[in-house]
């Protein structure tokens, strides 16, 4: 065990691990501040306008781009090809650009129907519009230093927006209030996006159409946008039902809290498969390094799930107190979370992105699509019974049943590829 656990982290940190772990963590923190300065200098009613149209985009930008950039990354890192690989980021960047500039166009006119009662929603709406074209265009300068294995750019781009989010949150929604809160959060990816932009290397003067961008290209890009769109909602389902069927606010308050320690431990699987999806995808045909590297994965999964479980059965209410002391009322609820998260820790996490790299990305929309439909069941059987614990079992059961059925179809599919 002690072998493959020390073969498993060098690997990371080879590939630039710490870097992704640093920008992930600097991620949230930089992000909070940003929360934090804007309800310092924008009125809640306004700011409330603002998250509320926001919180339609959070849905949209994985296929802002029609997904194209998650298509770029596989298909570039299954090139040995470096000509091809540029070529064919730029096709991506053109193509996907064209698109998120016809969907927000087409989200403007929208805007003129749907808010034409409320004239500040609609503005904020029309400006967050923009946001799909900014984080289509820094999404793919990522994954473009993943593809050529240049992790610490990513990482220092990640951190970059990051800063900038807060700078531009404290400059325009000082002077500006809501409307430069917007702008801020429309324009900060953009903006990071520039300073790196020197950074791709691309020979324009001989770029040619690559020919690996057939429907296959596109199809798999929408998929995984709308992979992304699903699990999005999946993770937002919970509170919407419980507001609606409880019509108590603070519970949903209280489900946020006591649910963020749990779903904030998922970005561990997530920090591991940014460094390492190219490196799988270019061996995915190699079914003994990538039968290794589960091994390996599952080894040091199964140490932090039983940290979860430790956190979960015996020290339940220390974590609860360090956000409000009436949270120590569920310990079930955090208890059943926490269970839950184990199902993406040792299975979603890993074989939801291995069937990405072996590009069944409609695989992962559809299991999404299975298990938003199981959550809208279980929820409306469960809440109206067991109220908070009801919405509680609901996500656990959705986080296992996902993540069995990762592990069972990609298994079946690699054997396909024998």
């Amino acid at each position: 065990m002690i072998t493959r656990l020390k073969e498993f982290i060098q690997g990371f940190l080879s590939r630039s691990g710490s870097s992704v772990f640093a920008a992930m963590l600097s991620a949230r923190v930089l992000a909070f501040v940003a929360s934090w300065v804007a309800l310092q200098l924008v009125n809640e009613k306004d700011l409330g306008l603002v998250l509320y149209a926001y919180s339609f985009f959070v849905f949209l930008i994985p296929i802002g781009g029609f997904g194209l950039n998650q298509s770029y990354i596989r298909f570039a890192a299954l090139s040995k090809d470096e000509n091809i690989k540029n070529n064919l980021f730029i096709y991506t960047f053109k193509n996907g650009l064209i698109v998120a500039l016809f969907f927000t166009s087409i989200l403007i006119f929208v805007s003129y129907w749907t808010f034409q009662n409320d004239a500040k929603l609609q503005h904020y709406f029309m400006i967050l519009s923009f946001s799909l074209i900014s984080f289509y265009c820094i999404d793919l300068i990522k994954n473009y230093f993943r593809v050529f294995h240049k992790n610490n750019l990513y990482a220092w781009l990640e951190i970059t927006y990051n800063i900038v989010l807060v700078l531009m949150v404290a400059l325009l929604g000082y002077r500006f209030h809501a409307v430069g809160y917007s702008i801020a959060v429309a324009i900060s990816p953009l903006i990071a996006s520039l300073f790196f932009l020197p950074m791709v290397q691309l020979k324009l003067k001989n770029y040619s159409k690559p020919d690996n961008t057939s429907l296959d290209f596109w199809k798999y890009g929408f998929f995984a946008g709308l992979a992304g769109v699903a699990t999005q909602l999946l993770f937002a389902i919970d509170m919407i039902l419980l507001g609606n069927m409880l019509k108590q606010p603070e519970i949903v308050t209280h489900y946020k809290y006591v649910s963020l320690i749990p779903f904030s431990l998922l970005f561990l699987p997530s920090m591991f498969i940014t460094a390492d999806f190219v490196k799988l995808t270019e061996e995915i045909d190699q079914k003994h390094k990538i039968q290794h590297y589960i091994k390996n994965y599952w080894t040091l999964f199964s140490l932090v799930s039983f940290g979860v479980l430790v956190l979960a059965f015996i020290f339940p209410k220390l974590v609860l107190s360090i956000f409000m002391k009436n949270l120590e009322q569920y310990v079930l609820t955090f208890r059943i979370l926490m269970v839950g998260v184990i199902g993406v820790l040792m299975f979603r996490g890993i074989f939801g992105n291995l069937l990405a790299s072996i590009g069944k990305s409609h695989i992962n929309f559809w299991i999404a699509v299975a298990t938003l439909l199981v959550n809208f069941v279980f929820n409306y059987l469960l809440i109206p019974k067991y109220g908070i614990n009801g919405a509680a079992m609901t996500s656990a059961v959705v986080m296992w049943v996902s993540g069995i059925l990762s592990y069972i179809l990609f298994s079946k599919y690699q054997r396909e590829l024998e």
